[in-house]
């Protein structure tokens, strides 16, 4: 894997107020940075944590104009990080406190996709057959659906009259939207790391996803991209394996910095947003996917409300990803078994104005293991004199 500034970075970098984690190993934890140019500076003395940055109303400000501490060139942080270096400054995942939440089933296409996954038990031999069923069941009948509108309520009856309704069309089209705790606080690895797939899994895929960043208000302060594994297999046995299909080593990816909003990067640009996917097998095999938040089911506004309101508060703010368009289908290996991970797989997700998260494929039972949690945080933080 090779990381660059001009791999990474958003195409308009310049005018991007962009939030880093920086891992110091002099340190003993992570820093908060923010990237000016050709360096990436340390904000920790002003903001020992990115959930205490994000309370700020000023948090643009300090990203882009306040004194810092250490500074770190950009370039030795990216080839450290690239290399496994951790015996070196590297980029972190760029969230710390925020609870790691997550959108199911918010675009059409994908909704379909769980269905099947439903309807084939987690079996892909059966996915190609089920697809077409309700394909021609279907068609187009879930498409620009407003989520718990009158013409839903239509979509439905037609689905339940050809036994055809499930779980999933009803987070998809219904009133409320499914919504779940991906992965704990810390836990998320960041652009350049090993992202974990069970090494039980013989089906499974990336999610590429728009990721909000939002504090303990309710307020979206930025954005990032976000990788959501999921394992098809286990899920589509039973929608209670979710977290076993979620929440395992190394399985959420982050990165690779958080974009605060500003005049020039608002909610609209990340209602407008376009993720490109890239997968390089050891093989050779090369897949491309997109996907457009412009045809996603409910407004991002809407999830967030969801998510945080008089109902749950969350103190130390949240993140929230969005939820993906892309559900391959291509065949990999036997013909009607669609895609899956290979271990060494390089999945790059990367969009114009958030630039690329980049990761390795490998199992959650090999990757690196998950130690460095709150206590070692709080330790760290401490021990520096910035608590």
């Amino acid at each position: 894997m090779t990381l660059t500034r001009d791999s990474v970075l958003p195409e308009d970098a310049g005018q991007a107020a962009l939030i880093a984690r920086v891992h110091e190993p002099e340190w003993g934890g992570p820093c908060v940075a923010a990237v000016r140019g050709e360096h990436v500076v340390d904000l920790t003395a002003l903001a020992p944590t990115v959930s205490d940055l994000l309370e700020r109303d000023d948090a643009e400000v300090i990203a882009r104009e306040a004194p810092g501490g250490r500074t770190w060139p950009l370039d030795e942080l990216l080839e450290a990080t690239a290399a496994g270096r951790r015996d070196l400054p590297h980029l972190l995942a760029p969230i710390d406190l925020q609870v790691i939440k997550a959108a199911g089933v918010t675009f059409a296409r994908s909704l379909l996709e769980r269905v099947i996954e439903e309807r084939t038990g987690g079996d892909p031999a059966q996915a190609a057959r089920v697809r077409d069923r309700i394909g021609q069941v279907v068609g187009g009948a879930v498409d620009h659906i407003r989520p718990g509108s009158p013409e839903a309520d239509k979509a439905k009856e037609l689905l339940v009259s050809e036994g055809l309704w499930s779980q999933y069309l009803e987070v998809g089209i219904g009133p409320d939207p499914e919504v779940f705790t991906k992965a704990p606080v810390l836990s998320a690895v960041g652009t350049g790391a090993d992202i974990g797939v069970l090494a039980a899994s013989v089906w499974n895929n990336p999610e590429p996803e728009a990721v909000l960043v939002v504090d303990s208000r309710g307020r979206v302060r930025g954005a990032t991209l976000g990788n959501d594994v999921n394992l098809r297999d286990i899920e589509g046995r039973s929608a209670l394996l979710l977290s076993r299909a979620k929440d395992n080593n190394a399985s959420c990816a982050i990165g690779p910095f958080v974009r605060l909003l500003d005049h020039g990067f608002d909610l609209d640009t990340v209602r407008g947003l376009d993720i490109e996917l890239r997968i390089d097998g050891t093989d050779g095999y090369v897949l491309h996917g997109s996907s457009s938040m412009r045809e996603i089911s409910r407004d991002v506004l809407d999830l967030v409300a969801a998510v945080h309101g008089a109902h749950h508060q969350y103190p130390d703010g949240f993140v929230l990803f969005t939820g993906t368009l892309f559900a391959p289908t291509e065949d990999r290996h036997a013909p009607g078994a669609g895609f899956t991970h290979e271990h060494g797989d390089v999945v790059r997700i990367s969009s114009p104005r958030l630039g690329a998260l980049v990761n390795t494929v490998t199992s959650s039972e090999q990757a690196e293991p998950w130690e460095f949690g709150v206590r070692a945080l709080m330790r760290s933080l401490s021990g520096r004199g910035v608590l």
